[in-house]
């Protein structure tokens, strides 16, 4: 399996990136080296391994919930570049 400009520039246009000549080349060049390095997998006796989502036993390591104190807002806040009373202060606007 291998990308081909085409596919390239159209994922290029979904994830809205503007990309140079150069940057279009090297891009393609890395990431078919990065499938045809995937592509390995299937070239293995797979039929005695268990499909999993983790390699390693996974058991639940969360605490129990217990209520404990929380930092004051003055203390929440004590690194923000801006600040309005108890909130963040952000510039107005939002993603495009």
């Amino acid at each position: 399996m291998a990308i081909d400009r085409e596919q390239l520039l159209h994922v290029a246009h979904l994830a809205r990136l503007e990309l140079r000549e150069d940057e279009l080349e090297r891009l393609e060049g890395q990431l078919n080296d990065i499938l045809h390095a995937v592509s390995k997998v299937s070239e293995l006796d797979l039929a005695d391994v268990p499909p999993t989502s983790h390699p390693h036993d996974v058991v639940n390591v969360w605490d129990e919930d217990e209520p404990r104190p929380c930092l004051s807002a003055d203390d929440a806040l004590a690194n923000a570049p801006e600040r309005e009373g108890d909130f963040f202060k952000v510039p107005p606007g939002g993603a495009a």
